[in-house]
């Protein structure tokens, strides 16, 4: 009997060891929060001098580091496959955009329009290595109707949303009509929302932002219950047309934007930017953007109705920050904040299409949008409401910087990104509360994960199936103060989307930007940090570094088979096609 006592105990003490060693394990093991805003500029947030108040970006701000020449894509999926992968978007499935195919792309390899398996994503890495792995909100990289899958073929243990870029805030209908439909301009139509790969009833009158939230934490709380590691993709559909929000929180921007103005948002925010380092002395205010239009050109009543869209635009983006602190707080509560990594950032500047306009608008959209929904001042903001904040606030959201979705100038891709290390939150964190003008892509983020959840890139092979060696590197380095650069001049990235292409090689861009985007055709190089509006070309001064990022930029078009695009080719005419 004795004997037998002494063994149970000794069987208790090693159990007890061992689950103590896997607990140690899992704290080791950091969770991982990655929050992405919809359409939001540069300028748009309180933590990048914005006149919108965002207490809980600034939590993010104030813990961590702030990104000032981070560049994303300029459209809403193809920011995504990079993020997803750490690849090139045309080695992934996205070097064309659902919404807007160039149309002798359609069938060739690279430009399917959704995310190809011939990448693993960081979501199926994260799963094979234990953790759970859930996303709220919209995907946009394929799954149904769409082609390639869902989520949950990514590896994905939860999901909750959209397959698609966007949908109706406070209910189930789609933000776009069914082109495909001869009728299809005279209806409404619905969006299909899932819950864990299911058909899930999606209730009226619950704000998009509340929703999503709402399963997101469900989902975390679960996992917390488990002890197990999590990775939390929380993909808001905030700042997405069509431009809806909670009547409480629009009236009290809506004076400030009707005094404002298009160009007095555009001076102010330039200026703030400056003001606050997140752009450099030497930078240069924009010119007018001339697809723009001037405030001074509208009646009494197209000004309010402007300012009422752009105050709700605003409102979006506050109810993104309650959303994000609700998460936060959360955490903090709960004891998993300071081992968590926090990531946020938004996917392309903000949304300037805008179905009227005669040079970037849709007459089908327009159609539809004047025949199914009320434009009246009144109804702004509401379900029954279809607003873009369109080009002119667009251009003015992003401050300093020129151009906005859909274009590869500055304010279509450099866009706010913020880090937290895990136990920044402590307040033992060096670079808390730095805002850094290191050179980073998108392409990064999905390897600085991989990093801190201590998971090796398989490289190219990946159960069986042949997949892209990932371009991205891990900004570890940087965030803990061991390197003072993310990319050096010889990790240079390109991209191309539309026929229009750009290389950054340290603070330097070469880019070109076809006619039919209203730009010249011709290549041009800028020191982006120096000169973030893109106003002082240096090709004339520096030839020798301007014939060398083309000639890699060339190297780079050729090894990834990228097509070349008509000239004067309209996406925005295409979008219905």
């Amino acid at each position: 009997m004795k004997t037998f006592i002494l063994f149970f105990l000794g069987v208790i003490l090693l159990t007890a060891c061992a689950e103590r060693t896997t607990n140690k394990e899992l704290e080791i093991q950091p969770n991982i929060l990655l929050l992405v805003g919809d359409d939001i500029a540069f300028g748009d947030l309180g933590a990048y001098g914005s006149e919108i108040s965002t207490p809980n970006m600034n939590r993010l701000a104030d813990a961590g580091v702030r990104f000032t020449n981070f560049h994303a894509s300029p459209v809403c999926s193809v920011t995504r496959a990079m993020l997803m992968t750490g690849c090139n978007n045309i080695e992934v499935g996205l070097g064309a955009f659902d919404y807007s195919f160039y149309p002798p792309t359609k069938g060739v390899p690279g430009y399917e329009g959704y995310l190809t398996k011939n990448a693993v994503s960081i979501s199926e890495l994260l799963n094979d290595a234990g953790y759970e792995v859930y996303k709220s909100g919209k995907w946009h990289l394929g799954g149904e109707a769409l082609g390639g899958d869902g989520p949950l073929g990514w590896g994905f243990t939860k999901e909750f949303g959209i397959l698609s870029g966007g949908s109706n805030h406070w209910n189930n209908l789609a933000m776009t009509p069914d082109f495909s439909d001869p009728n299809g301009l005279d209806v409404k139509r619905k969006e299909h929302f899932t819950l864990n790969g299911d058909h899930f009833e999606r209730p009226e009158g619950i704000y998009s932002g509340e929703l999503y939230t709402e399963h997101m934490l469900n989902f975390i709380k679960q996992g917390y219950s488990e002890n197990r590691p999590w990775f939390a993709y929380m993909a808001f559909t905030t700042a997405h047309f069509p431009i809806q929000a909670p009547p409480e929180l629009i009236d009290k921007h809506y004076q400030k934007y009707l005094d404002l103005g298009y160009a007095g948002l555009k001076k102010s925010r330039y200026e703030s930017l400056k003001q606050h380092g997140l752009i450099t002395e030497t930078a240069i205010e924009p010119l007018f953007n001339d697809i723009t239009f001037k405030w001074e050109s509208l009646s009494q009543s197209e000004k309010e109705i402007q300012a009422k869209v752009m105050a709700t635009y605003a409102a979006m983006i506050e109810d993104q920050d309650n959303r994000t602190g609700q998460i936060l707080d959360y955490l903090k509560e709960s004891g998993q904040l300071n081992n968590t990594l926090v990531i946020y950032l938004t996917d392309n500047g903000p949304e300037g299409f805008e179905a009227t306009h005669p040079k970037t608008g849709n007459p089908e959209m327009a159609k539809w949008i004047a025949t199914q929904f009320d434009q009246s001042f009144e109804a702004v903001g509401t379900a029954n409401s279809e607003h873009t904040i369109g080009v002119s606030w667009a251009n003015a959201a992003t401050g300093g910087l020129q151009w906005w979705k859909w274009f590869i100038g500055e304010g279509g891709i450099r866009v706010p990104m913020m880090i937290v290390p895990p136990g920044a939150f402590s307040g033992n964190y060096s670079r808390a509360g730095e805002i850094s003008n290191a050179v980073i892509s998108v392409k990064d983020l999905p390897m600085t994960i991989l990093d801190y959840a201590g998971i090796e890139h398989p490289n190219t092979s990946y159960k069986n199936r042949k997949i892209v060696m990932p371009s991205g590197i891990t900004a570890r380095p940087f965030i803990e103060g061991t390197s003072d650069i993310v990319r050096s001049e010889s990790d240079w990235y390109a991209f191309e989307l539309f026929g229009n292409g750009y290389i950054m090689q340290g603070n330097y861009k070469a880019i070109k930007v076809r006619k039919g985007m209203f730009g010249d055709g011709e290549w041009h190089l800028y020191d982006v940090v120096a000169d973030p509006s893109e106003m002082k070309p240096l090709e004339a001064e520096m030839p020798d570094k301007f014939k060398t990022m083309k000639s890699l930029y060339q190297a780079y078009a050729s090894a990834h088979n990228i097509m070349e695009v008509d000239q004067s080719w309209n996406p925005f005419k295409a979008a219905s096609e």
